[in-house]
């Protein structure tokens, strides 16, 4: 198969991935209305892979003529950009979508919180909570309300919250988006500011009283029985909920959710993208393989793939990048280890920023880092050492290669005659007799004329 087809086979392959899976038919037109309800889980962080599950089963609910999707949620947070995707899916969604902060000892922290008050209905069993909003992408600490005596009218000016611009600015954008959420559902609006600046929590009975949520439920048929005959706002019409002894159908992951949820990782990303390139590497330096080749792009491609549905901190990526074409410059022109050790530091710090985030979950270790900068060096210094030998060894190219091959006599000759060696012909001479189609050894070199032996 010529290299380009293989190419571009693999990469149509990775670049279709989103288009087979089962969610992809969403805008069909929605069937007759039946009594069901969907049910989806969000257990564990947030990401890419399960936003995309979630955003799937909303539009294939609404296809399928369900009542409602509840949205039943255990997770410590997630990224921002999935938590983001996912509540513009809820808001535009054509059917109701209720979270549920279940089962018992659950919690909707961080990303959760947001996507609660998004929602047409919010839910929790008893023993769960929700809050800790606040943004921990930006580190540092966060910026405090302002206590009673400070507020009205005639209080002094606020003082500035501590951190730098960019601590406030995400954090300002934070508290008025959850509010933005707030004002739409009717929830309460200085509780969405508190979570976010002072990672207030509050449990399930608290957020009850205090207008966070809409209700408390033991279970997912009690919720149903809770919700039954509620009026729900959508974007442009008035739903009424009817799920008396509506069917529930639970959502199961797909292939293509499972396929996400490990590329997506970081760690799995970052391991195949550094596989890709050293794949690559060994194709360059041994052409014609082909097998570093196909490996090294499809490793590549299905490690940016994931990357790009990452936080992808691209000043971490070019540091990678540079420090891997600094380690294999060394081999080229030696700098007594200067620029190989330049490599190593860059390949590590563009490592260590690669994932632009500090969510549960989306870091790589520090003990992954550590193994590929380890392995990067020693491929380095063995490239390296295997340079030194070769220019310190003898010469290898031209006659003097010859010296110490074997050949083959191309006639009987006592004297001068004829060898062939390397795919040529050459004038050799020999001390002892010499028969047609005999092996002698090449062991020396006279002007254009080889000397050989016999093989013994």
């Amino acid at each position: 198969m010529r290299p380009w087809t293989t190419t571009v086979g693999l990469l149509l392959l990775v670049l279709g991935l989103q288009q087979l899976s089962p969610g992809a038919g969403a805008d069909e037109a929605p069937v007759a209305s039946s009594n069901q309800v969907w049910l989806v889980d969000l257990g564990g962080a947030l990401g890419p892979a399960t936003a995309d599950l979630i955003i799937r089963s909303i539009d294939d609910a609404h296809n399928a003529g369900a009542q409602a999707l509840i949205l039943r949620m255990d997770t410590p947070g997630g990224l921002d950009k999935a938590m983001r995707e996912l509540v513009k899916a809820i808001l535009r969604a054509d059917l109701p979508v209720i979270t549920f902060v279940a089962p018992d000892g659950a919690r909707a922290a961080s990303a959760g919180t947001y996507i609660a008050y998004a929602s047409h209905v919010a839910a929790m069993a008893p023993a769960t909570n929700l809050g800790s909003s606040t943004p921990v992408s930006i580190g540092g600490p966060t910026p405090a309300l302002p206590t009673p005596s400070q507020e009205g009218p005639d209080a002094d000016a606020p003082t500035p919250p501590p951190g730098d611009a960019m601590t406030r600015k995400v954090v300002n954008d934070a508290v008025a988006y959850l509010q933005g959420l707030a004002e739409l559902r009717g929830r309460n609006i200085e509780w969405a500011e508190k979570t976010v600046r002072e990672g207030a929590n509050l449990r399930a009975s608290q957020a009850l009283e205090q207008n966070v949520i809409d209700l408390i439920a033991g279970d997912v048929d009690s919720l149903l029985e809770q919700i039954h005959g509620r009026e729900v706002e959508l974007s442009h019409r008035t739903v009424t909920l009817d799920v008396a002894g509506a069917q529930l159908i639970t959502v199961e992951t797909d292939w293509m959710h499972e396929l996400l949820e490990i590329i997506t990782d970081p760690t799995i990303a970052y391991g195949l993208l550094i596989f890709g390139v050293y794949g690559l590497i060994l194709e360059f330096y041994n052409p014609g393989m082909v097998f570093p080749a196909v490996i090294g792009l499809v490793s590549l491609l299905l490690g940016a793939y994931g990357l790009q549905m990452l936080p992808v901190n691209y000043a971490g990526l070019a540091l990678i990048v540079v420090g891997i074409a600094m380690m294999v410059a060394e081999v080229f022109t030696p700098t007594m280890g200067a620029l190989g050790f330049a490599g190593v530091i860059a390949f590590v710090v563009g490592s260590l920023i690669l994932i632009d985030t500090q969510s549960p979950g989306y870091d790589i270790p520090l003990t992954v880092v550590a193994a590929f900068a380890a392995t990067s060096a020693g491929f380095m210094f063995f490239l390296l050492a295997a340079a030194v030998r070769a220019r310190h060894g003898p010469v290898r190219t031209g006659q003097e290669s010859m010296v110490g091959e074997q050949a083959e006599a191309l006639g009987d000759f006592s004297g001068l005659g004829r060898v062939h060696v390397f795919g040529e012909d050459w004038k050799a001479r020999a001390e002892e007799p010499v028969e047609k189609g005999e092996k002698v050894r090449v062991v020396g070199i006279d002007g254009l004329t080889l000397i050989v032996k016999p093989e013994d």
